[in-house]
């Protein structure tokens, strides 16, 4: 099961990333997770939505870069060592990560957000080793 990530190019500028963020409230869109990745001169955010699509057209018409990209979201145990056991399956099944990040969903699970470089891989590879994948919602 794939979810769809936003990715959005910000400058390096002050107000910036608060303006994505009062921009998707107002437009009744709810932010899962984020993560930041910054040059010296821009930055890419990267957020887990409720709604991919709408996020990316408010956004656009206020002149953000935007795109969406194919993600994996599994479900995890929040507890010291279920991350490595699961890239640990992944490496043996030999699934390349680009990039991941992970938020809590409360004290017993979290959610690793994964970008590979073969999702369809990944998700069949996750599935067989019986990890419960997400989406969006």
């Amino acid at each position: 099961m794939k979810a769809k990530q936003v990715s959005v190019f910000l400058e390096n500028k002050s107000g910036r990333l608060n303006e994505v963020a009062q921009i998707l409230g107002e437009s009744d869109i709810n932010i899962s997770a984020f993560t930041v990745a910054d040059t010296s001169d821009f930055g890419v955010l990267r957020l887990i939505v409720s709604d991919p699509e709408k996020a990316c057209e408010v956004l656009k018409a206020k002149h953000f870069s935007v795109r969406t990209t194919d993600v994996v979201l599994v479900k995890s145990n929040n507890r010291p060592g279920a991350l490595s056991q699961m890239l640990k399956i992944l490496n043996a099944e030999g699934v390349f990560i680009e990039y991941l990040y992970a938020f809590s969903m409360n004290e017993d699970a979290a959610v690793i957000v994964i970008r590979p470089t073969n999702i369809e891989r990944c998700v069949e590879k996750l599935h067989k080793h019986k990890n419960e994948l997400l989406d969006n919602d």
